[in-house]
């Protein structure tokens, strides 16, 4: 493969990527007021539900404008925006294996994170 092609090809990877973690974390973050995809409380470690001085739903809207900022911090600074992102997942991840609810979701998070963390590296070179 020329390096051409193959500067091509990590360009077309990093675009990829990076619009993925524009666009999931702005739509999920925005579904966090709309609950249309899911009843985002029920993804609440119940240990922390039971800690927060306010409802699941008004910390689910506060989690919501994080991952919108963290979408559109990985449109301007993706380098910066993917470690944000990839530390956000990994977050969310623990928290539900801490409290072994939704471990399929905290394994795909667990997934997306080194993703969003291998976009921010690829943002170095391309």
């Amino acid at each position: 493969m020329s390096t051409s092609t193959s500067q091509k090809t990590l360009i077309q990877v990093f675009n990829l990527l990076k619009y993925t973690f524009v666009v999931v974390p702005i739509v999920a973050g925005a579904d966090k007021f709309l609950n249309l995809l899911t009843d985002w409380t029920a993804y609440i470690n119940p240990t922390l539900s039971e800690i927060l001085p306010f409802s699941g739903a008004t910390f689910m809207m506060i989690v919501g404008v994080i991952e919108i900022i963290a979408g559109l911090i990985v449109l301007k600074k993706p380098e910066i925006g993917g470690l944000i992102v990839a530390a956000w997942l990994t977050s969310i991840a623990l928290s539900l294996l801490a409290g072994f609810i939704f471990v399929d979701v905290a394994v795909r998070d667990l997934v997306m994170a080194i993703a969003a963390y291998s976009m921010s590296q690829l943002s170095k070179i391309v």
